[in-house]
């Protein structure tokens, strides 16, 4: 008892920008400017200071976009189905 808290941050790993870029298959130039649109979470650390990137954020930003890529697949699902074959009347385009 009594012992200093743990850092939150002792278990976060960054990791360089090259190494995001290898893992996104996008240049380190596009993995700062990830950073700089708060996609990515990233800090300038050491000295001198140099981009690093948490682990975890690239991770998230893969789900992301995972997730995006699901929602436009479904869009266009949808927008293949005419309206009466999804409410059941009408003309149906393509009877089984």
């Amino acid at each position: 008892m009594g012992g200093m808290p743990e850092s939150p941050s002792a278990d976060v790993r960054m990791l360089a920008p090259a190494q995001v870029a290898e893992v996104l298959g996008i240049s380190v130039d596009e993995v700062i400017a990830l950073v700089h649109e708060r996609r990515l979470r990233g800090a300038r650390v050491g000295a001198p200071a140099r981009w690093r990137v948490e682990e975890q954020s690239v991770a998230e930003y893969l789900d992301d976009q995972a997730e995006e890529a699901r929602r436009i697949a479904l869009w266009h699902q949808s927008q293949e189905a005419s309206f009466p074959e999804l409410w059941g009347t009408g003309f149906v385009r393509n009877p089984d």
